[in-house]
C-alpha cells in the first residue's frame, strides 16, 4: 500500500489541505485533485474512483471531501481503514467542518496526517496516540516552567520586601530630618538632594527638601556629599540610620557577588565617597583661562606573521577659552618636523600666517574665538594625518605562538615596545575558545584576567617604560586551532605624540600680558589589532 497524498477538498474542487507522502511535483498533485470532482458521480454509493494510474478513496464530510490518492496496487481495505482514522481526526482539530474551519487548523491537520501516514504507509496508531504525539507534552518542560515560576514569585516577594524596607527608611529619614536637619529644612537646599543621589541613596519626596539656592550653604553641603563617611559639618548633623541600611549588602548578595568573582567577572563595588569626589572633581570647570588639547588617535592593523597591514595616525589640536575677554588671541606652535605628517587648518584659520610663522589665528583678527565649555572637545584649530607601513615606528608589536602538544595548547605571547613612547594602562585582549574554567597561566609579566562571558584573556601592564620594553605571558588551554587566538586587540595611552606638536606661546591681539594657558597632550588607540 502506498498513499500518494491525503487531501481535503470542497465539492467544487477547491483544495483546502493536501499532504503529499511521496516525491511529486506541485503540478501533478494539482492535476490529480482537479480531476477528482469530475470523476465523482452523483447518486453513487461507491467510496473510490479509479483512473489509469491512481485510485481515489474518499469520504464526504458535510460539504467537503476527505480524499486519499493511492496507486492502483495498494490494498483498498487498508486504504479504507486509513481513511476512517483520518475522518475521526479531522473533527478533533477542526471545530467547524467548513472551508474557514479547515483553513484555520490546516497545520494541525497536516501534523496529524504525518503521524498516521509515514512515507505512504499507515502507522499502527490510534486517535488518542496521535493527539498525544501532536501535543508533545514534556514532564521536564512542565518542571522547568514550575521552577521558573517559583523563581519569579520569589523575586516578586523580594521586591515587595525591599519596597517596604525603602518605605521604612524614608519614614526614619523624615523623622531625622525634623531633628538634625531642621536648620537646613527651614531654608531649603536642593543641593542636599543631589548629593544624596550621587551616593545612590533615594532621598524621597518628603522631609521639606525643597528647591532653592541654599542661602550660602553650598560649601558645607558640597563637603558633606564628598565626605559621606567622614564627620559631616556642624550645620548637617549625623544622617538618619536608614542611610546605613541602604548602603549595606545582604549576605545573599555577597555570596552572589563572590560566585561571579570566582567565574572571572569584574564586580564594580558600590561607589565610595572618594570616587564620588573624584567624579565631581572631574566635572569641575577648567581652571586655566586658555586650554589647548593635542590628541592623536591610532588605527593600526599588524599581521600575525610580521609586517604592517595598516598604520594611520589622526591628530587634532583643539582650543577651549573660559572668558570672552581672552578670545582675541593667536596660538604659536612648533612641531617635531616629521615629514610624513600632513597638517590641515580649519577653514576660518589664516593659512598663510600658519605656513610662514606657525601661528594659528583667525582670518578676521577682530573676531574672537568662541568661548565657554558647551563643547567638551573644544574648538578644532588644526588636524593632521600620518600613514606608513614602516614597522619600526609601531609603538607596540605583539607576537603570538600557539602550539598543540597532546591534549593541550601552549600559547606564548610577547610584546616589544618602541623606545619613542612610554605606554600607560596597556591591555592586550586575546580571544580564547569556549572554556569551562579559566586558562592555566604559567608565567606573566604584569597582571591577567579571564573574561568568561566574552571568552577573552586580558593581559594588563600598568606602565611600559625603559625598565620593561619587552615582556611575555604563557598559558595553557585545551586543544584549539591557532586562528582562534586572533584577532588580538590592544589598548593603551601615551603622554607624547608622533607629531611632537607643542604650543610655544599664546599671543594676545589687544596687547597686555599673555593669558595663562595649559596644554594637554595624549596619544590613544582607537583600533589596534593583530590579525
Amino acid at each position: 500500500m502506498v498513499v500518494l497524498a491525503a487531501s481535503i477538498v470542497s465539492k467544487s474542487g477547491k483544495v483546502l489541505v493536501s499532504r503529499q507522502f511521496v516525491d511529486m511535483s506541485r503540478i501533478r498533485i494539482e492535476t490529480l485533485l482537479a480531476a477528482f470532482p469530475k470523476l465523482v458521480g452523483t447518486g453513487k454509493q461507491h467510496t473510490y474512483v479509479e483512473t489509469e494510474n491512481v485510485r481515489y478513496v474518499y469520504q464526504p464530510i458535510e460539504a467537503l471531501y476527505l480524499l486519499l490518492v493511492t496507486n492502483k496496487q495498494s490494498n483498498i481495505l487498508e486504504d479504507l481503514e486509513t481513511l476512517r482514522l483520518l475522518s475521526k481526526l479531522v473533527p478533533e482539530y477542526s471545530v467547524s467542518l467548513d472551508e474557514e474551519g479547515i483553513c484555520k487548523t490546516a497545520f494541525e491537520l497536516i501534523f496529524a496526517f504525518d503521524e498516521v501516514i509515514s512515507l505512504g504507509h499507515k502507522e499502527n496508531v490510534s486517535v488518542a496516540q496521535v493527539k498525544q504525539y501532536c501535543e508533545m507534552e514534556s514532564h521536564e518542560e512542565k518542571l522547568h516552567k514550575l521552577v521558573m515560576q517559583s523563581k519569579i514569585n520569589e523575586t516578586k516577594d523580594v521586591m515587595k520586601r525591599k519596597a517596604s524596607e525603602i518605605d521604612k527608611s524614608k519614614i526614619e529619614k523624615n523623622r531625622g530630618d525634623k531633628g538634625g536637619f531642621m536648620s537646613l529644612q527651614s531654608m531649603g537646599s536642593g543641593r542636599i538632594e543631589s548629593s544624596f543621589s550621587d551616593m545612590s541613596i533615594s532621598s524621597g519626596g518628603g522631609g521639606g527638601f525643597g528647591s532653592g539656592s541654599g542661602f550660602g550653604l553650598s560649601t558645607d553641603v558640597d563637603s558633606f556629599s564628598v565626605k559621606s563617611k567622614g564627620r559631616p559639618p556642624a550645620s548637617a548633623t549625623a544622617p538618619p540610620k536608614g542611610l546605613g541600611m541602604q548602603l549595606g549588602k545582604s549576605q545573599r548578595t555577597n555570596q552572589f557577588l563572590e560566585s561571579l568573582k570566582a567565574e572571572g567577572e569584574v564586580i564594580l563595588e558600590d561607589v565610595q565617597p572618594k570616587a564620588g569626589g573624584q567624579s565631581r572633581a572631574a566635572a569641575l570647570p577648567l581652571t586655566d583661562p586658555v586650554t589647548l588639547s593635542v590628541e592623536e588617535k591610532l588605527n593600526v592593523t599588524l599581521k600575525r606573521d610580521g609586517g604592517v597591514s595598516n598604520f594611520d595616525v589622526q591628530g587634532t589640536l583643539s582650543l577651549q577659552i573660559l572668558n570672552q575677554e581672552d578670545g582675541l588671541i593667536q596660538v604659536q606652535i612648533e612641531s617635531g618636523g616629521n615629514p610624513g605628517i600632513l597638517f590641515k587648518t580649519h577653514p576660518n584659520i589664516n593659512k598663510e600666517l600658519f605656513s610662514n610663522e606657525n601661528i594659528l589665528g583667525l582670518k578676521d583678527p577682530n573676531r574672537p574665538f568662541p568661548t565657554g565649555q558647551g563643547d567638551a572637545a573644544g574648538v578644532g584649530l588644526l588636524k593632521w594625518r600620518m600613514q606608513s607601513v614602516d614597522e619600526s615606528i609601531v609603538p607596540l608589536t605583539i607576537n603570538c605562538w600557539p602550539s598543540v602538544s597532546g591534549n593541550e595548547t601552549y600559547v606564548s605571547i610577547e610584546y616589544e615596545a618602541s623606545s619613542m613612547f612610554d605606554l600607560r594602562n596597556v591591555v592586550i585582549s586575546v580571544p580564547l575558545p569556549a572554556l569551562r574554567e579559566a586558562p592555566q597561566v604559567r608565567q606573566v609579566d604584569g597582571e591577567w584576567r579571564y573574561d568568561s562571558r566574552n571568552s577573552m584573556l586580558e593581559w594588563s601592564i600598568l606602565l611600559i617604560d625603559n625598565s620593561n620594553r619587552s615582556g611575555s605571558m604563557e598559558f595553557v588551554v585545551p586543544p584549539a586551532d591557532s586562528s582562534v587566538f586572533f584577532p588580538i586587540s590592544v589598548r593603551f595611552t601615551a603622554a607624547n605624540t608622533f607629531s611632537d606638536l607643542k604650543v610655544v606661546n599664546v599671543l594676545p591681539l589687544k596687547g597686555g600680558p599673555t593669558p595663562k594657558f595649559a596644554q594637554r597632550t595624549q596619544l590613544v588607540t582607537e583600533n589596534y589589532q593583530v590579525v
